[in-house]
């Protein structure tokens, strides 16, 4: 749906026909992807040009418009990518279309719930080393997890296990501000897909940046995080944030 959103072509019917019903309910959904899509560009190239080269982007799904990959190799052609995704099909496709480099940029299959197993794979071990810094991107995939199997815990455990200096780049869906009844009616598009929708309040996205330092501006509108003149349009459903792990 995501894909869909952003104009892209790696996208399945059942995926275009939800993401369809959502853009009834809110027309500017599609511009709201491509502002979270723009804050992760922005985010992911910061931090290359501060020296990081090693990244970690959990829930990565499809490959789609602005991939990782391509935003850090602008500034480092040596930097490491790993993306994760849980469901199988997204990581065989991703394997697909993902660049030949020398082991530089893998995709493996792993769970932001199950952070420990995610931590053991093989293929992670061998292309990241934790001992260095690295940035862990979690962008648009926090919603996707309900409190019941408190995601907070599952970030706190992939923070420990990075180096101090390492990073954290989430972007989060919001309700705030937003009309009730839409809100529910869109809620409900995603409740009858695989992946229920959990909008959060700003208090309880900031928990998940516990243990970091933030990078100002702190946690704003995915807009408002250091706009670079990048044409976009400002419409913003979430919230969005860097932090340094102390």
């Amino acid at each position: 749906m995501y894909d869909y959103y952003l104009g892209g072509c790696h996208n399945f019917a059942a995926d275009r026909a939800a993401a369809e019903e959502i853009l009834k309910i809110f027309p500017d959904t599609g511009v709201a992807a491509q502002t979270n899509r723009a804050f992760l560009r922005r985010a992911v190239r910061w931090a290359a040009e501060r020296g990081v080269r090693q990244f970690l982007d959990v829930g990565a799904g499809l490959p789609t418009q602005g991939n990782v990959h391509e935003v850090v190799r602008a500034v480092n052609p040596d930097a490491r990518v790993v993306y994760v995704d849980t469901d199988e099909v997204a990581v065989a496709y991703a394997r697909r279309l993902l660049p030949t480099d020398g082991g530089r940029t893998v995709v493996v299959r792993g769970d932001l719930r199950r952070p420990d197993e995610l931590l053991a794979d093989p293929t992670l071990r061998a292309t990241l080393d934790l001992r260095e810094p690295v940035a862990l991107l979690l962008v648009a995939v926090l919603h996707f997890v309900p409190d019941a199997d408190d995601p907070w815990t599952a970030v706190a455990r992939l923070r420990d296990a990075t180096a101090p200096g390492s990073l954290l780049a989430l972007s989060h869906l919001t309700l705030d501000g937003a009309p009730p009844l839409p809100a529910r009616a869109g809620t409900e598009v995603y409740r009858r897909s695989s992946a229920p929708l959990v909008p959060r309040t700003h208090a309880d996205v900031a928990r998940f940046l516990d243990g970091y330092d933030l990078v100002e501006p702190g946690l704003v509108r995915l807009a408002d995080w250091r706009p670079d003149g990048e044409p976009q349009a400002a419409v913003s459903h979430g919230y969005g944030g860097v932090g340094v792990r102390r």
